[in-house]
């Protein structure tokens, strides 16, 4: 494959969501394994950081070397690069071995992703861990392209939402803070009953009226877009929630959402991950190798998948 130019920033995708569970790490482990088979250039980065697992899905023993070596050592990410035995993919494991990952101090946080901007790829895939802490939800508002997954029930779906919800009023009080108006958000929802304010979209309206407020959320919201992928589909109904989780968040939070695509429940997904084998979609059925061929490629292309009710 020809040589990247350094100059040349990667794009970065987070595969997040709160709830554990619904298969982030496979997903984020498909989609990189699609874009290498693809002749992109492709490095995972687990960033479960005290929980890492992404490097079991590919047969790879715990690897000696992780991101614990650049915190504490300052090895470089390019240095830490394990090989997936796909070709054009490697990856980064996020193994802390002796830093709690709720410990990791925001200026760590910001230098682990200005170094993540430099990596000499194409794509960089970034699986988060389950939960709200704010290196999860930080990590997800670095994203270039912010990818959220979950299963058809009814927590993981109420996971998401808060997930999501945490996500944007993040976003939102950080954008505000770098123009010195540090706790007018949380002043302002403090104050919703008086100001009849019902929800983050209505606080998010509310402050878009203020003066030297409105182009400021305007232009630090913009680029907050969910790409969603629902994983273990079991029947027809289920595959519709994605688009009802899509109003969802337009009535209630006022973002845009994708709804690239889905993949429904399968037996040798379990296996291969049991089996600590790499999932080949054309060693599968040919369901699931256009399921994960569609929504990587409406990821690619910046669009949705369409459904037609019966």
């Amino acid at each position: 494959m020809e040589k990247l130019s350094s100059k040349k920033k990667a794009e970065i995708w987070v595969i997040g969501g709160s709830k554990g569970g619904t298969g982030k790490t496979f997903i984020a482990s498909i989609i990189g394994t699609y874009l290498a088979r693809k002749g992109k250039k492709v490095i995972l980065v687990d960033a479960d950081l005290g929980g890492a697992n992404l490097h079991s899905l590919f047969g790879i023993e715990r690897p000696k070397k992780s991101l614990t070596n650049f915190f504490e050592t300052k090895v470089p990410l390019n240095e830490l690069l394990v090989e997936t035995g796909i070709e054009n993919m490697s990856l980064i494991t996020g193994d802390i071995h002796s830093l709690a990952s709720d410990n990791i101090i925001y200026t760590q946080k910001l230098k682990l992703f200005r170094h993540i901007k430099k990596l000499n790829t194409q794509y960089v895939l970034i699986d988060v861990g389950a939960g709200t802490h704010n290196n999860v939800i930080d990590t997800f508002l670095f994203a270039d392209k912010k990818i959220a997954v979950l299963v058809p029930e009814l927590l993981a779906i109420e996971n998401m939402y808060h997930f999501v919800k945490n996500a944007l009023f993040r976003k939102l009080r950080m954008a505000l803070r770098a123009y010195d108006f540090k706790g007018i958000a949380h002043e302002t929802w403090a104050d919703r009953e008086t100001k009849k304010i019902r929800n983050l979209r209505g606080l998010i309206d509310y402050l878009m009226g203020l003066p030297d407020i409105g182009d400021i959320i305007q232009e630090e919201l913009s680029d907050f877009k969910i790409c969603l992928i629902l994983n273990k589909i079991r029947n027809k109904q289920d595959i519709f929630i994605g688009a009802s989780i899509k109003s969802t968040f337009t009535k209630y939070l006022g973002i845009s959402t994708q709804y690239v695509g889905f993949m429904e429940y399968d037996d040798s997904i379990w296996r291969s991950i049991r089996q600590r084998q790499p999932f080949m979609p054309n060693q599968s059925s040919s369901r699931l190798t256009k399921e994960i061929e569609l929504f990587t490629e409406n990821l690619l292309r910046g669009k949705e998948i369409r459904l037609l009710k019966e």
